[in-house]
């Protein structure tokens, strides 16, 4: 008996007027799409895991940790990224 070659599964979704627009001069819309998922399944938040949401206890944390752990602008690539301001050698600014 021979092996059978396994399916590709289809997956469909919506799209508003205006990414449907975007997405017809793309070639290959199928590839595009699918390279997209892959990099956004690569690339998700660690914390939120992806749904753009924290929950009121990730809340918690995230403040906790944001105190000692601010926001800033790599002055090289100009990105936003965590500075621990421990290992700078700045104050402790967390409560209690």
């Amino acid at each position: 008996m021979s092996s059978a070659k396994q399916k590709d599964n289809v997956i469909t979704f919506k799209a508003d007027a205006s990414l449907w627009e975007s997405l017809r001069s793309i070639p290959n819309r199928s590839e595009f799409i699918r390279a997209a998922i892959l990099s956004a399944l690569e690339n998700h938040c660690p914390l939120c895991r992806g749904t753009g949401v924290l929950t009121p206890n990730q809340m918690k944390h995230w403040q906790t940790f944001a105190r000692v752990h601010p926001l800033r602008e790599c002055e090289e690539c100009h990105e936003v990224r965590l500075v621990c301001t421990q290992e700078a050698g700045e104050p402790d600014t967390r409560e209690g």
